[in-house]
């Protein structure tokens, strides 16, 4: 982002979308053996005989190469004071080495804290996608956003 945004700059219906980011198969594996080390994460062969056709990116992978991507982008990265959680998430398809994966959020509410009105909740829609633009991962996830300073 060119410049800093603040809660008042996400309102409904606001999307964004990163740059991409392509997942080798030496960082599904190294992801995986450090996090998520089930078969098909981490074995070719056993990957064919999953039913994967071949070695996947753990979903916990693609999760957090979204979220990379979002802040790269520095789309919350000024007034970000963090995240109660997430909601809804759902892996559609499988991330393959050499995808190159994108996100794009889209905001669906947004509000003033009524306990601490210096900020405001956002809940944003995570989409990814992959390079032939199937969804591949969506989730909700709610960001706590400070508001503009006062000049």
């Amino acid at each position: 982002m060119a410049q800093d945004l603040w809660f008042e700059d996400f309102t409904v219906g606001r999307r964004f979308r990163t740059r991409g980011v392509t997942l080798s198969e030496a960082q599904i594996l190294d992801f995986a053996w450090q996090w998520d080390p089930q078969p098909f994460h981490i074995d070719l062969e056993a990957s064919s005989r999953w039913g994967y056709g071949g070695l996947i990116a753990s979903g916990f992978h693609t999760l957090c190469a979204a979220f990379r991507m979002v802040v790269q982008e520095r789309i919350f990265t000024a007034a970000s004071l963090g995240s109660p959680g997430m909601d809804k998430i759902r892996w559609l398809r499988p991330v393959r080495p050499g995808d190159t994966i994108q996100t794009e959020l889209e905001v669906i509410d947004a509000r003033i804290s009524q306990s601490k009105p210096d900020r405001g909740i956002v809940t944003m829609l995570y989409r990814v996608w992959n390079q032939r633009g199937e969804e591949v991962m969506r989730l909700e996830a709610v960001q706590i956003l400070r508001r503009r300073p006062e000049n």
